[in-house]
């Protein structure tokens, strides 16, 4: 079958996987802070120097880039900065008191919203704040993701005094008439800038994050796009298919006219073109939307099978417990999620009350444990073994992926499934077979499409 009727085929609303099961599906409407603790201290008891990797959020934008699908709060008001980063720092401690036993940090990635929309000196609070409560281990990765916009020197020498070798800029698209849709405007001399600084500054590792399927978006423009990003030969590359929600309230996914969005077989062309041009340059493909150069930490723990896959996508930690800080973060402690408050105002509110802000979550079934390590081998090596004692029935599952099998994206040998190279931009539809959440049909939107 033509890539362009498989493309019509199985081009439907699924998850990411970035967790499992996926967010919709959370049975916990509210936790209770000793329980979810006690999941965090079990996690905590897979690694032998009780590791915790850190995401902090931090929600604030000057203004609102209409292709966004993160929880953010839009102010030009700077003066918000100082108390938000008090609170996070104030909600780590919370966790820790709770928590009640020594632990270290193995990795701190700073996203959002814009990290860079706060202050170099109020970066240099948050993050001193946090170390002063918890050592770093020994390798231990810091990293942030960056508007090129609004970064600065200061920004790159302040992190990367305290530890940040890994920097992530948000490029989405080059050409201008995408960029007026989706109202992120950078000129690839402001992007070269920020980048040749990070390098001059002890940036080892430096990611250009790029979407395809965006409004507007055509072949010749986006292939201008990725030409351009290999001139700079970043380390890394994420080709972000764009998520189109805009059923979920305050994603700003309103703010262009739907038909400027490319069909299915179109958005699959840009990124087969991304791809081959990619390749050719001599980057490595990583899982099913990233690249890295081959001696990237990425390539080597793909050729290793030690690839990883949290909310941030792809990784090399495999830390079993990842704590989210500050408002709408998600933490994962392997046995179970958390997720923050969603607003801004709610999450401070709780934090003032000297609370953890947790709210809605889920903890994980020994069942839910074995489907997630199918879904994650299969998201990271495209290849998974069921064992003969399972809580999965190997029959049922060969079932519903018959017609990705008959089509040839996936194969069967004994009890174990893989991925074909031609089913790798369907990966997610093989996951899906697995997922016991997806059994019975979805009454409303929740889902963006897979391919």
């Amino acid at each position: 079958m033509k890539v362009g009727n498989l493309v019509s085929k199985y081009n439907v609303p699924g998850p990411r996987y970035t967790s499992y099961p996926t967010v919709p599906f959370w049975k916990i409407q509210q936790w209770e802070t000793k329980d979810w603790i006690s999941v965090v201290q079990k996690g905590l008891g897979l690694t032998q120097e009780k590791e915790i990797g850190i995401y902090i959020h931090l929600p604030y934008c000057d203004s609102l880039c209409t292709f966004c699908g993160c929880h953010k709060h839009i102010t030009t008001n700077h003066k918000v900065e100082d108390p938000y980063i008090e609170a996070v720092i104030k909600e780590w401690s919370l966790l820790l008191s709770a928590i009640n036993e020594p632990v270290k940090i193995s990795s701190i990635h700073l996203g959002g919203g814009t990290p860079t929309f706060f202050a170099p000196a109020a970066l240099e609070r948050l993050i001193t704040g946090i170390l002063a409560l918890a050592p770093l281990v020994k390798g231990a990765e810091l990293g942030f993701e960056a508007h090129p916009n609004s970064t600065t020197e200061a920004h790159l020498k302040s992190l990367n005094n305290l530890g940040f070798t890994r920097v992530s800029f948000g490029i989405q698209d080059y050409d201008n008439v995408v960029q007026q849709a989706i109202h992120r405007i950078q000129t690839f001399d402001q992007v070269k800038t920020v980048h040749d600084l990070a390098l001059e500054n002890g940036y080892t590792s430096i990611s250009h994050d790029l979407v395809f399927g965006l409004p507007k978006q055509t072949i010749c423009g986006f292939k201008k796009t990725v030409e351009k990003t290999l001139e700079l030969k970043p380390h890394r590359i994420s080709l972000y298919s764009y998520a189109h929600v805009p059923w979920i309230k305050g994603t700003g996914q309103r703010g262009f006219d739907e038909n400027d969005l490319p069909s299915g077989s179109t958005k699959r062309a840009l990124y087969e073109m991304a791809k081959e041009l990619f390749l050719k340059a001599g980057y490595v493909e990583i899982g099913m939307d990233h690249f890295s150069l081959p001696e990237d930490e990425l390539a080597i723990a793909t050729n290793n099978k030690a690839l990883h896959r949290n909310f941030m996508g792809y990784t090399t930690q495999s830390s079993p417990v990842l704590i989210g800080l500050g408002m709408s973060a998600i933490s994962d402690a392997w046995f179970g999620f958390a997720q923050n408050e969603h607003s801004v105002k709610a999450y401070m509110e709780r934090i003032n009350k000297n609370e953890l802000p947790i709210t809605r979550g889920h903890e994980l079934s020994l069942e839910d444990l074995e489907i997630r390590q199918h879904i994650l081998n299969l998201m990271c090596h495209f290849d998974t073994e069921i064992p003969k004692k399972s809580f999965i029935h190997f029959g049922e599952i060969i079932q519903r992926l018959f017609p990705m099998i008959e089509d040839g994206l996936v194969n069967i040998k004994d009890n174990s499934i893989s991925v074909t190279e031609k089913g790798i931009p369907f990966v997610r539809n093989c996951c899906m077979a697995f997922d016991a959440y997806l059994r019975n049909p979805v009454s409303k939107p929740t889902f963006s499409l897979t391919v």
